[in-house]
């Protein structure tokens, strides 16, 4: 469905996004306002980034949750409020941008995204964006190929403690499962592993995380507002790169790291992705540690 609204005789767009002339210009502000990004998953990350987009001016959306809010989001999803429970994710932030911006197309999936429908979510994207939960990682490796194929960026950053990790995939770089080092016969904790350690090589959080509260048979894990808001200003300006062609892009396999709580910035070339040894040695503990967890549970 293609979300619309009514546009107000009071709304200019560009009055409305002038302030961001001077770190662009009205050239490529417009630019901005004809393209088209898809954000797939819209919780404590894909939310945030979705409206630092819109609030940039991007005028074309394709968006797909098929979850509704709940109390445990409150913590860290833009669009959870006691307003908001239990309606869809994918509606309620559909309305947001365009509360934001009334002129915006915003083309609306409830349902999974999946191999039946994931060519029409990407149909005209010039850039993916990943929201997608950090547990969810069959679907994550089914868009990134399509992404790829259809020749457009991918990228993904996700809160890790008060950090955000990102990963940049170029259509012409290498593969989201090359890097990751992911294989069809991995059971869901050893991809999970593997996807958390190929994000975050150097854990600059690991000093302070405490690793108990992750739920892999739940899906949950400790997750904080101000790392999700860093994960949507580091998408922001990703996007912003890819779609107006400026600045340099590092894409995989260099892989990023910002932890303010920890006063450092991480920016390196992993070489052989998580085939490279000393990764394979963290991928095998942490599974081993997440699997020991869901023993003792059971």
């Amino acid at each position: 469905m293609t979300a619309n609204t009514t546009i107000p005789p009071d709304f200019d767009y560009t009055v409305a996004f002038s302030r961001n002339l001077g770190l662009v210009d009205s050239e490529e502000q417009e630019r901005l306002r004809k393209s088209r990004v898809a954000v797939l998953g819209l919780g404590g990350v894909g939310g945030v980034d979705l409206v630092t987009l819109a609030r940039m001016g991007i005028g074309r959306f394709s968006i797909a949750d098929p979850d509704t809010f709940e109390l445990a989001n409150f913590n860290r999803q833009y669009g959870a409020f006691l307003s908001t429970l239990e309606r869809p994710k994918a509606e309620v932030m559909a309305e947001i941008v365009l509360d934001i911006n009334p002129e915006a197309d915003v083309r609306v999936f409830r349902e999974p995204i999946g191999p039946d429908n994931v060519d029409a979510f990407l149909k005209d994207a010039d850039v993916l964006v990943d929201g997608i939960d950090a547990f969810v990682i069959d679907v994550r490796r089914m868009v990134y190929r399509k992404a790829r194929e259809a020749g457009i960026y991918a990228l993904g950053a996700g809160p890790v403690g008060f950090s955000t990790v990102w990963i940049v995939f170029s259509p012409d770089g290498i593969r989201f499962d090359d890097y990751f080092d992911l294989h069809d016969d991995m059971d869901p904790v050893e991809q999970f592993a593997a996807y958390v350690i190929g994000m975050a090589p150097k854990g600059l959080q690991r000093r302070y995380l405490d690793l108990s509260h992750v739920d892999a048979r739940r899906h949950r894990g400790p997750s904080l507002a101000c790392a999700c808001q860093l994960a949507a200003g580091v998408v922001g300006a990703e996007v912003t790169k890819i779609l107006l062609g400026r600045g340099r892009i590092y894409a995989a396999p260099h892989y990023h790291q910002f932890d303010p709580y920890v006063d450092r910035y991480m920016r390196r070339r992993l070489l052989f992705g998580n085939r490279h040894p000393l990764q394979r040695l963290k991928r095998r503990w942490l599974t081993n540690f997440l699997k020991r967890n869901l023993n003792e549970e059971s």
